[in-house]
C-alpha cells in the first residue's frame, strides 16, 4: 500500500519525465538547487573557518561540499517529483 501511495504505482500511467515536465521543469530543479547551495555553501564555509581557523581550508571544504550536494539535490529534486504522496 505505501509503495502504490509513493510510486503512484496502481495507475495505469506512471510519472515519466513526459508527465513530470508539467509540473516543474528540471531546469527550475537545477536554478533551486543553485540557489540553495550558495546559501549552503557560504554556511559551510564560515563553519568551517571557525573550526580550523584556517580560511584556504574553509573554501576547499566549501568548493568540493558545493559541487557534491548541487547534485544530491537536483536527483533528490526529481525523485520527489515523481512520488505522488502530499501533492
Amino acid at each position: 500500500m505505501i509503495e502504490q501511495v509513493l510510486t503512484n504505482s496502481n495507475q495505469k500511467e506512471k510519472t515519466s519525465y513526459k508527465t513530470d515536465i508539467t509540473k516543474e521543469k528540471p531546469l527550475r530543479s537545477v536554478v533551486k538547487s543553485i540557489s540553495w547551495r550558495i546559501i549552503g555553501t557560504l554556511d559551510t564555509i564560515l563553519i568551517s573557518w571557525i573550526i580550523t581557523g584556517h580560511l584556504t581550508l574553509a573554501f576547499k571544504i566549501g568548493s568540493i561540499e558545493l559541487v557534491t550536494k548541487m547534485v544530491l539535490y537536483f536527483f533528490h529534486e526529481r525523485i520527489w517529483n515523481s512520488i505522488k504522496w502530499g501533492k
